[in-house]
């Protein structure tokens, strides 16, 4: 089980948003800021990154085994606990567990000393930029394109899909994996 924090917008991601579609500052910010976080899932969805750093907190079964953490790119692992079958939540001792980031921000994990604990949480902190300033110019602008045109097509039945231009700029970013 994944849970990602939700995304906090700030007046300056806003700000660059109202400029970019040319919107008078009385702009209406929730629907704003409504459209912007839909753009930003579209681009986390499509390069299958976290675009701004956040905290995630993930459930897995306890293994000695390496398991990969599902969100990337991993920027530090926070905390694990132990989740007993009965009984409350433990903190884990770094001691008892192991956890590495590789060079393309992907994160493993291995118990080496489970206690009582069937499962585990983990908490990380994960995301390509630590604010949306940090963002590289090709995404903020994929970013902001999406965002143009969600608020473009907010209420026209003849959306025809995102524009060509939103998937050149995401997709140098695209992270696929193999399965095996």
């Amino acid at each position: 089980m994944l849970s990602i924090d939700p995304l906090n917008l700030d007046s300056f991601m806003l700000d660059e948003v109202r400029a970019y579609l040319r919107l008078d500052q009385d702009a209406e910010d929730t629907s704003l800021g409504a459209i912007l976080l839909a753009a930003i899932v579209h681009a986390e969805s499509f390069t299958r990154q976290i675009m701004i750093r956040r905290t995630v907190r993930e459930i897995m079964p306890s293994s000695s085994h390496w398991q990969r953490l599902s969100a990337s790119p991993v920027a530090a692992v926070v905390a694990v606990a132990g989740i007993p079958a009965e009984g409350s939540h433990f903190a884990m001792d770094e001691s008892h567990y192991t956890a590495r980031i590789d060079a393309d921000g992907d994160a493993y994990i291995s118990v080496r000393r489970a206690g009582s604990a069937g499962r585990i949480e983990v908490t990380y902190q994960a995301g390509l930029a630590a604010s949306w300033s940090d963002l590289p110019e090709s995404l903020r602008l994929a970013i902001l394109r999406m965002t143009g045109h969600l608020h473009l097509y907010r209420d026209n039945d003849g959306d025809a899909g995102p524009p060509a231009a939103v998937a050149a700029l995401l997709r140098p970013w695209r992270r696929m994996r193999l399965s095996a």
